[in-house]
């Protein structure tokens, strides 16, 4: 099997979402048993943005 390099997420501008891409991003470096760790992690803070939007700046 050949592997694809993934390219780096291009940065969103919302602190938060920026951090889920490079956390994602990540994972080729990480042992698989770590994979669902940090999915949940991503998934929990995107939740956590969504429900806590930051005000618009004018």
């Amino acid at each position: 099997m050949t592997e694809v390099g993934v390219p780096a997420p291009t940065p969103t501008g919302i602190d938060a979402v920026d951090r889920v891409l490079d956390l994602v991003a990540g994972l080729a470096e990480r042992p698989l048993e770590e994979h669902a760790g940090v999915l949940e992690e991503a998934h929990s803070e995107l939740r956590r943005t969504l429900d806590n939007p930051a005000p618009a700046v004018p």
